[in-house]
């Protein structure tokens, strides 16, 4: 008998201290949205000039379709038929493009409005990535 007893108490418990890490932990576990992407536009500019890109992911768990991209100005936008879940494109703005903020539109509805970023520069690395 009291066997049963100390194996009731020890798996109440065991249940009891299961529970309540699954209620404080389950809002940290990430949950994907079915349409979601995320837009990363970079600026740089140098002695040797000015390079950008525009880094598109579908950060969602259903495939994206005609993802347009404005770059400003008269250039024509880039056209992705579709962004499967997880993958990723990097384009470069044509030449007369307005580098201000580029505009990315889905089927989907998802409308993203970005301003170019310039990251951080480490000035100690040269051409060759090993500081020299």
């Amino acid at each position: 008998m009291k066997k049963s007893i100390l194996s009731v108490a020890i798996g109440g418990s065991f249940v009891l201290i299961t529970v309540f890490f699954l209620i404080i932990l389950l809002p940290v576990i990430p949950t994907s949205e079915k349409y979601s992407m995320s837009v990363d536009p970079i600026i740089i500019k140098d002695d040797m000039g000015t390079e950008t890109h525009v880094a598109i992911r579908n950060t969602g768990t259903n495939a994206l379709t005609n993802i347009v991209v404005e770059y400003g100005g008269a250039t024509k936008p880039d056209v992705i038929p579709i962004l499967n879940p997880g993958e990723k494109v990097s384009l470069s703005p044509p030449d007369g493009s307005v580098l201000n903020e580029v505009q990315v539109t889905t089927d989907q509805g998802i409308n993203i409005t970005k301003e170019y970023r310039t990251p951080a520069s480490i000035s100690f690395v040269g051409n060759s990535g090993f500081g020299g």
